[in-house]
């Protein structure tokens, strides 16, 4: 599985470790990602997502509808 978050499409970022003597080697910054689910209440379900913490903000604040309607409509888009 792809470390995503399908909410926020956060991707893993790339940087420096950096030493005391300043040397500098490559790592990687991985996003926040839980794996969590949510009750949908007109649907009487729940659905499992993978998503951030900045996701799980995002969906406290419009609700998991609203959240799950945008990644529908982002998913026709690019098809």
């Amino acid at each position: 599985m792809s470390r995503v978050c399908q909410v926020t499409g956060k991707r893993p970022m790339t940087g420096h470790n950096v030493s005391h003597a300043n040397n500098k080697t490559k790592r990687r910054f991985n996003p926040n990602l839980q794996e969590h689910r949510f009750w949908l209440e007109n649907e009487k379900r729940f659905v499992k997502l993978r998503v951030s913490a900045k996701g799980m903000r995002i969906i406290d604040k419009h609700g998991i509808e609203k959240v799950l309607q945008d990644i529908k409509e982002r998913e026709q888009q690019n098809n």
